[in-house]
């Protein structure tokens, strides 16, 4: 549903952090949170103004002054008060988490989990922010680095990781002595609110973090204005985009991590049976909503005959709401996106690939007006296909095949996305192999889906990411500050017979 100035459903409204203070909006254009296994009105979220985003950023720009000088420990003690905030309230967290995206309670608990590992390495900045010192580097002369916060950050997050990905990043810039501005997705911020809430419990002064809601108006806003530093976002390679170039030509950082076409090779040699589980989860898990989905297999060699089992291991995977124990596979986020991926199922049949397992219209007792496809699967699939070409967003798995592994690692090199890839197999030889030839950020051996943990940083590549730091780990630290580099010469008495120098050498 899109943006309306319509306010017939009495829902409790999601409300602006501004200045600490969670404030009711005076905007006219609001947006239904619903519940996509039930159709449930859950809150309405207000689409911000301009006067609103100015105050936020205002009040992020006041409080940069105070806060930039604020101690590094005391800035870590508020994070590691944040992480037990977290895990005290991990159900809570979760059950908001799973009511308004719809991934399974597991899942949901997950989703805040890997984001606690960054709050959690927020708590150790100061082993991060460290400068770097060279004595004597000429006669008396001295040089150091200092590591200075840039002032007001923005985060723009996406529905699929409503608590991971703001984890990923406000900790981080409001740890190394930014303030920051957040916009949530405005299809699941309830829980991202939840976490901001114990993030002013745990400290986090007032001004330090804001929080604002809305769509495309919002972005724009927040890549124009001038008192906003730095950008990190996560979304759709479309948006991405535009704000990778709207804001730097705007003369700000900006980091982008965008859409993906994930690949994973499946070599004969490989242990059959951990691989189709790994497969299947990483296909089907999240119903296909993680820009790490395995979305492609390029099945080499004799792995093609294991098509069969790969089917009947998708088969056996259950469909539910999230709520439900034992839930595989729960609903996609919208009825938008349900569209869009029973349109593309289609497309794939249109285009001549192989319907193994089709997913469409599935039966869930109770959940009738869910907005559920359940495991499908193609085989046959080949470059200039839709199901190939497009990120679906769902859970479809494409099959495609290879003779040996060199053909395999070009099909995927030729593919322009580069966020993450597998392959599965037991021989170091063609393990070691794969990681040297692939042209992909992030690379798994048997992990279906390799992202780091936070004291490395998230490392897509090519058409999958924008800007050149990651957005967590040692390299959003160099994202989040300025380095200032300082050369000193103290004098004393022996110094004052040198005279004047007029070369650049220093004596």
């Amino acid at each position: 549903m899109d943006a309306s100035t319509t306010q017939a459903v009495k829902a409790p409204t999601v409300k602006l952090l501004i200045g600490g203070h969670f404030v009711e909006s005076q905007t006219t254009q609001w947006r239904d949170v619903v519940n996509p296994a039930t159709q449930e009105v859950l809150a309405r979220v207000p689409f911000a103004t301009p006067e609103e985003v100015n105050a936020a950023v205002a009040a992020g720009k006041e409080a940069f002054m105070t806060w930039k000088k604020t101690p590094i420990g005391t800035r870590a003690r508020i994070f590691l008060k944040l992480q037990q905030l977290i895990r005290e309230n991990m159900a809570e967290l979760a059950a908001t988490l799973t009511a308004e995206q719809g991934k399974t309670l597991p899942d949901a608990e997950g989703d805040v989990f890997r984001g606690l590992e960054v709050v959690e390495h927020a708590a150790s900045i100061g082993n991060l922010q460290l400068g770097e010192l060279a004595n004597n580097v000429a006669n008396g002369v001295d040089t150091y680095t200092r590591l200075q916060p840039l002032g007001v950050c923005a985060g723009i997050t996406p529905f699929n990781f409503p608590a991971m990905i703001p984890l990923w990043m406000f900790p981080m810039a409001i740890a190394t002595g930014n303030t920051f501005v957040l916009k949530p997705s405005e299809q699941d911020p309830m829980v991202t609110m939840r976490l901001c809430e114990l993030a002013l419990e745990a400290g986090i002064p007032p001004g330090v973090l804001n929080v604002v809601h809305g769509g495309e108006d919002v972005v724009n806003a927040i890549c124009d204005h001038p008192d906003i530093q730095a950008i990190s976002f996560v979304g759709s390679t479309k948006v991405g985009t535009h704000v990778y170039n709207r804001a730097s030509l705007a003369g700000k950082r900006v980091q982008c991590m965008m859409g993906a076409k994930n690949h994973a090779i499946v070599m004969p040699d490989a242990n059959k049976e951990q691989t189709l589980n790994a497969i299947a989860g990483a296909a089907f898990g999240a119903a296909g909503q993680r820009c790490m989905a395995l979305s492609v297999v390029v099945l080499v060699g004799e792995a093609q005959q294991w098509i069969p089992d790969l089917v009947a291991k998708a088969q056996s995977l259950k469909i539910n709401a999230g709520t439900h124990k034992g839930t595989d596979v729960g609903p996609l986020v919208s009825c938008a996106a349900l569209s869009r991926v029973e349109g593309l199922i289609e497309r794939g049949v249109a285009d001549g690939a192989t319907l193994e397992l089709d997913g469409r219209k599935p039966q869930v007792p109770g959940y009738e007006k869910g907005n559920f496809v359940g495991p499908t699967v193609f085989s046959g699939v080949k470059s200039g296909m839709s199901i190939y070409d497009q990120e679906i967003f769902g859970p479809v798995l494409c099959l495609s095949s290879a003779s040996d592994l060199d053909e395999a690692i070009a099909l995927i090199n030729s593919n322009p996305n580069g966020n993450g890839t597998a392959i599965f197999t037991q021989s170091g030889a063609a393990a070691r192999r794969f990681e040297e030839e692939i042209d992909v950020g992030q690379v798994g051996i048997n992990v279906p889906i390799p992202v780091p943990v936070p004291m490395f940083s998230f490392t897509g590549s090519r058409a999958s990411k924008l800007g050149d730091l990651g957005p967590y780990g040692k390299q959003v630290v160099l994202f989040y500050t300025q380095t200032k580099t300082v050369t000193s010469r103290w004098f004393d008495d022996s110094t004052t017979a040198h005279g004047v120098n007029t070369t650049i050498s220093l004596k």
